[in-house]
């Protein structure tokens, strides 16, 4: 089973995006035959490989979006959503320069200072700089209004000091963009005084912390700070302008094709599984590859949207819930029709005991469903 082609908009030729795709997918056999990766389930978030980041950089296909001027490759995002498609379906190891090359990237492009950018963009394209996220904080769940990392103003900077939570690859990142409160919380106006800061997870002051998943698994941290300072150079966009830089970040971490195809190298094993042993449950599998298919479509508008840099909160929630939900249903689908019979095939029982461990965090990570609703509704009546 194989994505379908995308149909791109009149600015970027059809051939380009076809030709890329066959390329990605061809480097792909090349590294599965060379024994360079095992197909994963999310691999986004737990296939920390910095050898296979390092190829990728090589390819010219980490910061495909940067501007050459901060040494990246001026190509568009639909281009790099194919690259990203294609290396979600095949369950490569990507987790190290995820987070840095989905959203870190436009964030510093959009809000980040020239020295920021000069300092963080080429080394993000050459896969020398890992990032973390600093929003999620205890008792807040995705509340981001109600975080109480202060940032205090100090000579020369700021001292931080508060706890984020589920911090994907923490341990291993060289700084995060920590969202913190830089003036007194106002009930009547909950998403003013934030600021944000770029954070060295490496100096003084920081104290990380393993989350251990229930398979044994640690790409979550705890991120304790204690007044770490951070120098003026190292705010990132504007001081109290943190809720509205936050919200911008946001669009490109829900919409993404990893929101519905975390779990697609198992629905194509199941498939091939299923078509070889003639299992009659072809129905729910034709609804399941229709899901697929259609979320595909959304996420590329929506990538669109973000190229032209429209608004595109709300499509990115929709996007968010129904790939989640979707991805949970695969895990589902695949443990109750093939799970038994993957006993005799190894990898594909391992991916169906990953898919099942991992499937209550679906609809969890980058905002929950119910938050999520809420954002849609109401982006919706204001409509």
């Amino acid at each position: 089973m194989t994505l379908p082609r995308l149909m791109p908009p009149a600015s970027v030729d059809a051939s380009s995006t076809d030709e890329l795709r066959d390329e990605v997918r061809r480097f792909l056999a090349e590294q599965l035959a060379a024994g360079a990766f095992t197909p994963a389930v999310d691999g986004w978030l737990s296939g920390w490989d910095e050898t296979f980041t390092a190829a990728l950089a090589k390819q010219g296909w980490l910061g495909m979006t940067v501007p050459k001027e901060y040494g990246g490759h001026g190509r568009s995002f639909l281009e790099r959503f194919v690259v990203t498609e294609e290396l979600l379906a095949a369950g490569a190891p990507v987790a190290a320069h995820w987070i840095a090359d989905r959203q870190i990237v436009p964030a510093l492009l959009k809000s980040g200072t020239e020295a920021q950018r000069t300092q963080f963009l080429p080394q993000i394209v050459r896969g020398e700089c890992f990032f973390g996220i600093g929003m999620s904080e205890p008792d807040s769940g995705s509340d981001l209004a109600s975080v109480r990392t202060r940032a205090v103003a100090v000579d020369g900077g700021w001292s931080l000091s508060g706890t984020k939570v589920w911090t994907s690859g923490a341990h291993r990142a060289h700084a995060f963009i920590a969202l913190a409160r830089t003036a007194p919380a106002d009930p009547a106006h909950r998403h003013a005084g934030l600021s944000q800061f770029i954070v060295d997870l490496r100096g003084p002051g920081v104290d990380i912390r393993p989350i251990i998943s229930m398979n044994g698994a640690h790409h979550f941290n705890e991120v304790i700070l204690e007044e770490v300072f951070v120098p003026d150079t190292m705010v990132f966009g504007e001081i109290g302008a943190g809720w509205q830089q936050v919200t911008s970040e946001l669009s490109f971490e829900r919409s993404g094709p990893e929101r519905f195809l975390s779990t697609f190298v198992l629905l194509a094993a199941a498939a091939e599984h299923m078509a070889a042993h003639r299992t009659t449950r072809s129905n729910e599998l034709g609804r399941i590859v229709a899901r697929v298919a259609g979320l595909h479509h959304m996420s590329t508008a929506v990538a669109g949207a973000l190229e032209r840099d429209e608004p595109a909160d709300v499509p990115a929630a929709v996007v968010k819930v129904l790939g989640t939900t979707t991805e949970g249903d695969i895990a589902d689908f695949a443990d109750l029709y093939v799970g038994g019979a993957a006993i005799v095939d190894p990898a594909l029982a391992e991916l169906v005991s990953s898919a099942v461990d991992q499937r209550p965090g679906f609809t969890l990570r980058g905002g929950t469903n119910e938050v999520l609703r809420g954002v849609i509704a109401r982006g919706l009546g204001m409509r």
